[in-house]
């Protein structure tokens, strides 16, 4: 409302679970404890948010508009936490009647927002609208099908859309993937591509590649096709876009991967499932022809350099998805729509 966006059409899910000031402490404790192991979560208290979802002690939506239910699940979610949040015991943000006022009093204020998200959703598809549902983070950080144990807590893949929605598998009709024109990473875990150095940072300044929620530089590499495969398998991708294609105008050759190479030397065209194989993989790099020109204007793909053209047409090519969109600079406008002409074919 201070920026004048209206609010009107928001609602949020009652079943949705919430981050508790205690949830904040935890994962800071969490990570402090494992030292050089961290996972470099953000500390923003999503990983002790799940696991009390998990153990059946999170706080959700509904529980804000019932005080007397609140302050229950808050003592009940607080006690088999005692010990570890003995050196908060004296944190205002832990005091049990404090913080049940406070979360009161969102409720209050959000309540008009909260709803049956779910019933919302398939009414809007029974009556023909469209209905878009957004992933974050990506397929690589999600807890069963990435780089475990350097991964998020929950399930970003195209699957989790219907488990969090409440619709149901056959109401999806289309899966588009996101990708960079290169790849990044924040906090730890295997980087098969990372590079360093001055082109690192060269990347990662023109990218403006710094951690939305935590400002930490993000690690950078070249476009890792094996694992960008993999994920199009495991979400059965329908079409992809490719974000930040700007960002590698200049530089000649622009490399991707295509295959790894085990520490025994045994060359591998799919992703291993295997971590330890994983941290030690080098990557096959292909070098394709790079271009000059600032591609921020282009609205067509006609009008992208012919080498720019190439590394699209090579990507889809590898990947058998066809690239419907893609991004040549931050402005929302910065776009070209390739479904609209014609999808660059896989």
């Amino acid at each position: 409302r201070r920026r004048r966006v209206s609010v009107d059409g928001l609602r949020i899910s009652a079943n949705a679970h919430l981050i508790m000031p205690y949830h904040l402490l935890l994962d800071l404790a969490g990570e402090q404890k494992l030292g050089k192991l961290e996972i470099g979560t953000t500390r923003r208290g999503i990983g002790p948010c799940y696991a009390d979802k998990a153990a059946r002690l999170g706080i959700r939506m509904q529980d804000l508009l019932d005080p007397k239910i609140l302050r229950k699940k808050i003592s009940a979610a607080l006690e088999p936490k005692r010990l570890t949040l003995r050196p908060h015991a004296k944190d205002p943000r832990l005091d049990l009647h404090a913080m049940v006022e406070e979360y009161v009093t969102y409720g209050h204020r959000l309540e008009q927002y909260i709803a049956d998200t779910s019933r919302l959703a398939t009414e809007y598809l029974d009556a023909g609208r469209t209905v878009l549902f957004e992933g974050a983070q990506g397929a690589m950080l999600d807890i069963d099908h990435g780089t475990y144990p350097f991964v998020t807590s929950s399930n970003p893949v195209a699957g989790a859309a219907c488990i969090g929605s409440g619709v149901g598998p056959k109401d999806i009709d289309e899966i588009w993937g996101i990708a960079k024109a290169y790849v990044t990473r924040v906090g730890a875990g295997p980087f098969p591509t990372e590079l360093e150095g001055e082109l690192a940072d060269e990347l990662r300044a023109r990218g403006r590649e710094y951690g939305t929620t935590t400002g930490r530089p993000r690690r950078i590499g070249w476009l890792d096709l094996v694992a960008l495969r993999y994920a199009a398998r495991i979400n059965t991708l329908t079409a992809l876009v490719m974000t930040k294609l700007d960002v590698l105008s200049g530089l000649d050759p622009v490399c991707v991967c295509t295959a790894y190479r085990s520490a025994e030397g045994a060359d591998l065209d799919h992703f291993p499932y295997h971590q330890t194989v994983l941290h030690h993989v080098t990557p096959h790099l292909v070098e394709l022809p790079g271009w000059d020109d600032d591609i921020g204007d282009c609205r067509t793909l006609d009008e992208l350099p012919e080498a720019a053209r190439g590394y699209l047409e090579f990507v889809s090519e590898f990947l058998g998805v066809p690239v419907a969109l893609v991004g040549v600079g931050p402005g929302r406008d910065q776009v070209i729509w390739a479904r609209r002409e014609a999808a660059i074919a896989g």
